[in-house]
């Protein structure tokens, strides 16, 4: 879906304008699919994408075009986090996978006639996090919907879902916001124009974790403390980067997974540099130590620890694989041992 600088005020999103009018248009004549997958990078804007399109397809606003309205009963339920007809699954505390048992209790509930609205609607987020056999126990749904369910599917990406599951839903990848659209909303909600500028490339286009940014001091100190790891396993031997693997191991996976999507711009970062690429940085304001980096490997090797980081985020880190040696095994692949 392509990206305007407009804004649907009444969804509550910045940004994504052509899947909130695809959605709308949806509304409009009446063709609500009962499924959905949204896809797009964390804190992208797929969770508020998600509760502003439940929110209108709950809507007592008989005006189609104006849903959501906000001021219905079923709208401020929904905003309170009490509507009784929207369901969710929980993660596991330790492991934050989606497992069997909690998917087959929402399938459960969502069979049922809705109790105060149109839909009984089901949102999963971190889909990408399910089990396989989780993954399973959605197919019998999505193959016999009930005729008033509707899904909606939250992933990083659709590569670790099973086809059966793809092709059943209607797939709305979001992708990261102009920096001009993100900058535009942080001065909106009163930041100073340099924090805002600097907070826009920091986010990579992702909407949410600028919001959250902006609002929360905690998060850039733990982006610093993330990029400051990745510099120590560039710099440092086996001894430290085995030191690193077991500390970070010892982490929830979605902290893990939080560290490695900070990483992730460091990559592309270097990657910009090495290659001489016009391009602006992401973490603008480590531009020197970035630019020392660069200059001390060679871009087939900046590319092939930028692939293992991907690897496990977006491959071993959804298995039940040892977080410490996936971790190794990663760190391992980065550049840098050879002169050791």
């Amino acid at each position: 879906m392509d990206n305007d600088t407009t804004t649907a005020h009444n969804w509550h999103l910045h940004g994504h304008e052509s899947a909130v009018r695809f959605l709308q248009k949806s509304l409009r004549h009446g063709r609500a699919r009962h499924a959905y997958l949204f896809t797009g990078p964390q804190n992208i804007g797929k969770t508020t994408l998600a509760h502003a399109f439940a929110a209108a397809l709950q809507c007592e606003q008989e005006e189609v075009a104006l849903r959501p309205c906000g001021q219905c009963r079923s709208c401020k339920r929904l905003h309170s986090g009490n509507h009784p007809d929207i369901l969710y699954a929980r993660h596991d505390d330790k492991t934050g996978t989606l497992k069997i048992d909690a998917l087959r209790e929402v399938m459960q509930q969502i069979a049922l006639k809705p109790f105060a609205s149109r839909y009984r609607i089901a949102i999963l987020e971190h889909f990408d996090a399910a089990q396989e056999r989780a993954q399973d126990a959605l197919l019998k749904t999505l193959e016999e919907p009930p005729p008033r369910a509707v899904l909606l599917l939250l992933a990083q990406t659709a590569a670790g879902l099973m086809a059966t599951i793809t092709s059943r839903c209607q797939v709305l990848p979001l992708r990261p916001l102009p920096l001009a659209t993100v900058e535009a909303a942080l001065l909106a909600r009163g930041a100073d124009p340099t924090p805002a500028a600097i907070l826009a490339r920091l986010s990579g286009g992702r909407m949410g974790w600028a919001l959250l940014a902006l609002d929360d001091a905690e998060i850039l100190q733990q982006r610093d403390q993330a990029l400051t790891l990745l510099e120590e396993a560039l710099t440092g031997g086996r001894l430290v980067r085995f030191r690193l693997a077991e500390n970070l191991g010892k982490l929830e996976k979605s902290a893990v997974r939080a560290v490695l999507e900070l990483w992730q711009t460091g990559w592309r970062d270097l990657l910009l540099l090495a290659h001489g690429q016009p391009v602006e940085l992401c973490n603008i304001d480590r531009a020197d130590v970035l630019q020392r980096l660069a200059q001390q490997f060679p871009p087939a090797q900046l590319l092939r620890g930028l692939k293992a980081t991907r690897h496990l985020l977006n491959d071993t880190l959804l298995t039940n694989a040892s977080m410490r040696l996936a971790l190794e095994v990663m760190l391992l692949e980065y550049p840098g041992l050879a002169r050791r």
